[in-house]
């Protein structure tokens, strides 16, 4: 089985690499990591890049899966998997409102879209939270990941706390997904994208 997936940054192949052995050790996953890509999409993009994402989703062998929610509306629309699609699923599924954390400005908008389409598809529409971070992205961008997962467990919970009503968190990129596991006992899912989006292009190439 293999999976071809779409990174914008080095660490992401590691993280994916984990969750493969222990879930499908059988799996083959071919990286291609281009940070360039998060930059161009940061800074308008254009059809030059959207060229660029749709001949590599092409030229893959099997399920092509996008890590950057930046450009999960492009990479969908050349035919690949996004990262977060699952995870917003099962957002919706919690069936009330949403607390919505992340870091990258430019994750906002494709986000709370992606999300939205969850809710209206589950017919429980609710309300979203969301929790900008983005004074923190230099700490993944220089490799402190530990720092990293610590300061956004942190500001999610006292988001948690101070809301109230939060029936479930998304972390919104995939970067952040070590912070879960600092809110194990926070009472609400907390709900990152890796794992759940390498189990559905697993579904894919099984069949």
């Amino acid at each position: 089985m293999r999976i071809t997936l779409l990174h914008t940054a080095e660490a992401h192949p590691a993280r994916f690499d984990r969750i493969r052995d222990r879930i499908a050790p059988d799996t083959t996953l071919n990286h291609i990591v281009r940070p360039r890509w998060l930059q161009r999409a940061e800074d308008g993009g254009g059809a030059a890049l959207e060229e660029e994402i749709a001949g590599v989703v092409a030229r893959a062998q099997g399920p092509v899966l996008c890590t950057c929610t930046t450009l999960g509306p492009v990479a969908e629309s050349a035919g690949a998997m996004r990262v977060d699609w699952p995870m917003m699923r099962a957002a919706a599924r919690e069936q009330g409102p949403v607390l919505m954390a992340f870091c990258l400005e430019s994750t906002y908008v494709p986000s709370l879209a992606l999300l939205e389409r969850a809710l209206a598809e589950e017919g429980t529409p609710q309300k979203v939270y969301p929790l900008p971070m983005p004074q923190y992205w230099p700490l993944f961008e220089a490799g402190e990941t530990d720092a990293f997962d610590a300061v956004i467990a942190g500001e999610v919970r006292q988001a948690v706390a101070a809301q109230g009503d939060v029936a479930a968190v998304v972390l919104a990129q995939a970067s952040m997904a070590g912070a879960a596991a600092r809110l194990e006992d926070l009472g609400v899912p907390v709900l990152s994208s890796p794992e759940l989006a390498l189990r559905a292009a697993l579904d894919v190439v099984r069949g």
